[in-house]
């Protein structure tokens, strides 16, 4: 069952690689700050010691070939660790928590992008996340030949084909049309202040249960 923390504001950045998640992750931060919020700025996969290193055996093109479910399974345990060690002790101080993607990645990547059944997936992705939910996920929409030009060197995830990677950009699209009131689609194309503050907009009502700092 979907659970929504009654302390803080988890807010989710999600899209394509080279949406500039982190930069407007980064923008939300400083704005709550100014604002006086406690703000806890994280990412997915590898902010904790051991989701550094399955960040460097998902990631690394010296890998190689992984199964696919070994794959999920390990951006699973990244999940796990990641909301037991950062994310819930933030929220139960009542800190914005703004994360650099969250499950909907393993949903689009793993569930969609990779040839596995998309609700088993998930099933796995929300059991290792005691299913919580952000309260708002920004989805920050690019075509794929867009981001990942980007990039000189690209990952063992960015070096996959454009048509897995339009995939993955569908699938973010399908989740958030599924459930509007906790998605924000934005055009990542547009100027970055117009996305940061279509985001400020959209997350100030949700500052009531946040704590200042």
């Amino acid at each position: 069952m979907a659970l929504y923390s009654a302390l803080g504001v988890f807010v989710c950045f999600e899209g394509g690689d080279g949406s500039g998640k982190s930069t407007q992750s980064k923008a939300l931060a400083a704005w709550l700050e100014a604002e006086g919020y406690a703000v806890c700025l994280t990412f997915e996969p590898g902010d904790t010691q051991v989701g550094r290193t399955l960040r460097d055996i998902v990631l690394s093109p010296s890998t190689g070939e992984l199964s696919d479910r070994t794959e999920s399974l390990l951006y699973a345990a990244d999940k796990a660790e990641h909301i037991r060690q950062v994310v819930q002790p933030a929220l139960d101080r009542g800190e914005v928590v703004i994360t650099d993607r969250y499950v909907d990645s393993m949903i689009a990547y793993q569930g969609v992008g990779r040839p596995l059944d998309r609700d088993e997936v998930e099933h796995v992705a929300r059991w290792a996340t005691h299913d919580l939910r952000p309260h708002l996920t920004v989805v920050l929409d690019l075509a794929p030949d867009h981001g990942l030009g980007r990039f000189a060197e690209r990952d063992r995830i960015e070096g996959e084909s454009v048509e897995f990677h339009e995939r993955v950009r569908q699938a973010f699209l399908d989740l958030a049309g599924r459930d509007p009131d906790h998605y924000l689609v934005l055009d990542a194309r547009l100027p970055v202040d117009v996305v940061a503050a279509a985001v400020a907009e959209r997350v100030r009502p949700l500052l009531e249960q946040a704590t200042k700092s």
